[in-house]
């Protein structure tokens, strides 16, 4: 397994548990009562903007640490070269994250116009982002296997 690969699988555990952990922790905290309330806006609008920041500082850490664990069991430091089939790679895995993403997105803004509660809305974005994210990994994974 080359270390692209290795990369891809890393960023794709630390994506499903990142991910999984916040939602159980937010749902644990989903404030009952009317769905159309300030706090539920509220509620949805802090969860989503702590998530932000929260997957970014937890992917460059888990980032760091794999190349530190990487380069001290193989002996072989990260190349900070990017040739042409690795950008390849990644605008094709990035194109794969974008559809997923706007089509979750659409199938957000249209739970809106068939009335359904907003909270609907924002855990439909939640879910497009974490499946989006799950897309980027498992397609790096599949073009570096492929050889694309």
């Amino acid at each position: 397994m080359s270390y692209h690969e290795r990369r891809a699988l890393v960023s794709l555990i630390n994506t499903i548990l990142i991910s999984a952990i916040y939602f159980v922790y937010v749902l644990l905290r989903f404030p009952q009562g009317n769905p159309y309330s300030v706090e539920v806006f509220h509620f949805w609008g802090s969860s989503i903007f702590i998530l932000v920041p929260l997957s970014i500082i937890g992917a460059i850490i888990l980032q760091i640490v794999f190349s530190i664990v990487n380069t001290m069991a193989t002996h072989e430091k990260e190349s900070t070269l990017a040739d042409e089939r690795d950008r390849s790679i990644q605008l094709r895995a990035l194109r794969n994250t974008l559809f997923v993403f706007v089509f979750g997105f659409s199938l957000a803004m249209g739970s809106l116009v068939i009335d359904m509660p907003p909270s609907i809305m924002f855990i439909t974005i939640f879910f497009s982002g974490f499946v989006s994210g799950i897309v980027r990994d498992i397609s790096q994974l599949y073009f570096y296997r492929r050889g694309f």
